[in-house]
């Protein structure tokens, strides 16, 4: 059995491990566990030694230089630790977002090789299903025939089957894992996620049998449930080696922390961006981390042009106070590790899943929180909106996001150093001679290449086939001569796609280009900072570079470029009467959504429900001045219009389990009405329709971006969407923008 804890109030790193009856418990399995491992016989041991224990832990949109062992402020003294007495690589990469970051991960491949070139919904191309596909395989998958146990805590985010009713084909225990703690999704409160899943069903922190502490916070929830199954593991298999991956939350928004966390924070950030930017590069530099002649990144915003300081500082101590929290947790499962004398032959890998994120979710004025539904107040967001609380939904936004990422261009989505350079720590006390210890490895790594270091760590063999499907071959290399300070011979150069966003880096050279945007070349060895683009001095090599990165966008399920807008490539046309039959995932950039300004509109959709608390978007086009979303929370559906920033919603019953066709008008005279089977309700709008097109496009299933409606985005629908048509009026508003 695990552990049913009971968190201390108090702010001790074992705060979350002290529990009413837990003690006695855990001092059973753990003597049980002692004697086991102090009989195993000498083929046992051997085994153990052949193959080390694996564990890989991956934070969520953190900077390159956030850990202090990589420059940063925010006290990580357990990961300072691992890096002292381990390898710190410098030039490592991610693939700029998290849910293709995972696929690539666990997969070996590219992500859109993997399936999961952009987001969770199915675009209409291979490349970009939203699913891990049936032509990989996780780390897991082939570590098992090696003897491998393996496990997962925290963040999946490689499928969009996240409901109780969903196909589980892709939760992790089908994807090789023996247990799972965490969440399917990919954002959330860390107070109260959503979506929490233990092995193959869905629990609430009440609801959860193994563990329920008296103050739930996600990280610490992920933290012990680590430590958990590792007691579990000497308790149940301490004769085979297990894989533990850890995919924290932690410092994804919201800005979620407990209150001791963000105290130790105070007034640290009260001087602005540019002060902690020059600290950073200085001690980067001092590190080692970047080269003594490497140029800082222009600045993203100026403090002086700041209007709330005192709430834009307090983004940044939440931000610190969460990534403290982490690191702490890391530091429990370390000591879990020791007392299961699992320490000296364990590989320990740290890293992260994009750059650090720009995003601007709950970071304008407060105005959802007087609006409501059902009477439930939403989230709190907005500058004049402290954040840190569970009741709280806001981002640290793009002048802090440019602090962490110090100091590179850009952020997460974006190919650019900023997107993609994460650390990587290694720690194995075994494997890296004492000589490494604390040095820094300068030789570029990949995401892709983690499938082929556990490959080689577990003597496993990577399938050409499995459970009948053709396994694409692995796209990486082994990184454990590395390790030790060897050269790693690559074949191939390293390559990105996101968004449009492109890369290819060969050796010291990176051609690098932004969605629709002409290639910038940049000799790396010189300018990591990528601030002199070589490419008009260096054509032929732009040509070379351009020439292997269509090859390889060829062969990799990257084309057709953009393909993950969707399959609708052309702008819909005209002004007479419209009608859309859209499904689920389908996505429409500004340019491709239909111009409902000045227009009548009808949304019809059809819904499968697995119960009464069915929530999350439908269809939204738009964003936070102008637009339209049908949506359902609580099991309410709610048809929203906002026109200027004013809004109008009308809302109709809980709706049961079962399959259910929704009608949403918006007429000439602009009422709002909705019909749900039999029943149809009406309200005035603001006295006019949609005053102009939205700058936004149109979502099926998600409200990415700014959100239309009075919902946190991008609010997922947690359900089965059938069907949605779209159908528009010819023009009636000669008061419409033109």
């Amino acid at each position: 059995m695990f552990l049913r804890a009971a968190n201390k109030t108090s702010s001790s790193d074992d705060n979350s491990l002290s529990a009413r009856g837990y003690r006695q418990v855990l001092s059973g399995v753990l003597i049980l566990g002692l004697v086991i491992a102090s009989v195993m016989n000498l083929s046992t041991l051997s085994l153990a030694a052949d193959r080390p224990n694996i564990l890989l832990i991956m934070s969520d949109d953190m900077g390159y230089s956030d850990l202090g062992c990589y420059g940063g402020i925010a006290k990580t003294p357990q990961l300072d630790a691992l890096a002292a007495n381990g390898v710190r690589f410098t030039q490592f990469y991610n693939t700029a977002r998290c849910c293709p970051t995972r696929a690539s991960l666990l997969t070996g491949l590219y992500p859109h090789q993997a399936g999961v070139g952009h987001m969770m919904e199915d675009r209409g191309f291979d490349g970009y299903r939203g699913n891990l596909n049936r032509q990989c395989v996780t780390i897991a998958e082939v570590l098992r025939p090696a003897g491998y146990r393996n496990y997962v805590c925290g963040k999946w985010h490689v499928t969009p089957q996240r409901g109780a009713g969903g196909d589980r084909a892709n939760w992790p225990l089908q994807r090789g894992f023996d247990k799972f703690y965490g969440t399917l999704a990919g954002a959330g409160n860390f107070f109260r996620p959503n979506g929490l899943c233990r092995q193959n069903e869905l629990i609430t922190m009440k609801t959860d049998p193994e563990y329920s502490p008296e103050r739930y916070y996600y990280t610490d929830a992920i933290s012990d449930n680590a430590v958990g199954f590792l007691q579990q593991h000497v308790a149940e298999t301490p004769d085979h080696p297990f894989f533990l991956y850890v995919a924290y939350t932690a410092a994804h928004w919201p800005m979620h922390a407990l209150p001791e966390d963000i105290a130790k924070y105070q007034s640290l950030f009260d001087d602005g961006y540019e002060p902690h930017r020059q600290a950073r590069m200085k001690k980067m530099k001092e590190l080692g981390v970047i080269s003594p002649d490497s140029q800082l990144s222009t600045a993203a915003k100026n403090w002086d042009e700041v209007t709330h300081k005192e709430w834009e500082a307090r983004c940044m101590e939440v931000y610190c106070a969460m990534i403290d929290n982490m690191d702490r947790g890391i530091g429990r499962i370390v000591d879990q590790l020791k007392k299961n004398g699992q320490w000296e032959n364990t590989v320990i890998l740290f890293l992260q899943d994009n750059g650090a994120c720009a995003e601007t979710i709950g970071r304008a004025p407060d105005s959802v929180s007087a609006e409501r539904s059902g009477g439930g107040a939403r989230p709190r967001t907005g500058p004049n909106v402290m954040p840190g609380p569970a009741d709280t939904y806001i981002a640290y936004g793009q002048g802090w996001a440019n602090v962490s990422n110090t100091p590179f261009r850009e952020y997460k989505h974006w190919v650019h150093e900023g997107g993609i350079s994460t650390p990587l720590i290694a720690h194995w006390p075994t494997g890296i001679s004492s000589t490494r210890q604390g040095q820094l490895e300068h030789q570029p790594g990949h995401l892709i290449d983690i499938m082929a270091t556990c490959v080689e760590l577990a003597k496993a063999d990577y399938p050409s086939e499995f459970q009948g499907e053709n396994i694409k071959p692995r796209e990486g290399i082994s990184l454990l001569p590395a390790l030790n300070g060897m050269p790693i011979e690559r074949s191939q150069p390293l390559f990105w796609e996101h968004e449009g966003n492109r890369a290819i880096r060969e050796g010291r050279w990176k051609l690098v280009a932004k969605s629709d945007r002409p290639w910038e070349l940049y000799d790396l060895e010189t300018d990591r900072t990528e601030l002199m683009n070589l490419a008009t001095s260096h054509p032929e090599r732009v040509r070379d570079l351009e020439e292997k990165w269509n090859a390889y966008a060829e062969r990799a399920n990257v084309l057709p470029l953009g393909g993950w807008r969707g399959a609708r490539a052309e702008p819909l046309q005209g002004t007479s009467k419209q009608r859309l039959e859209l499904k689920a995932g389908d996505r429409l950039s500004p340019q491709q959504s239909p111009p409902i300004q000045g227009r009548a509109l009808t949304i019809t959709a059809k819904i499968e429900l697995s119960g009464d608390s069915a929530h999350g978007v439908i269809l939204a086009q738009g964003g936070t001045q102008h637009g339209v979303s049908l949506f359902l929370e609580k099991g309410k559906p709610i048809f929203f219009v906002r026109v200027a920033g004013e809004s109008c919603q009308v809302a109709g019953p809980v709706l049961k389990s079962g399959t259910h066709t929704l009608t949403a008008k918006l007429s000439a005279e602009g009422r709002l009405s909705l019909q749900c089977g039999d029943q149809t309700v009406e309200k005035t709008a603001v006295g006019r329709l949609l005053i102009r097109k939205p700058g936004d496009g149109l979502q099926v299933g998600r409200d990415e971006g700014g959100a239309v409606g009075p919902y946190p985005a991008p609010n997922a629908f947690s359900d089965r969407i059938e069907s949605v048509v779209f159908e528009l009026e010819p023009t009636v508003q000669s008061g419409a923008d033109k």
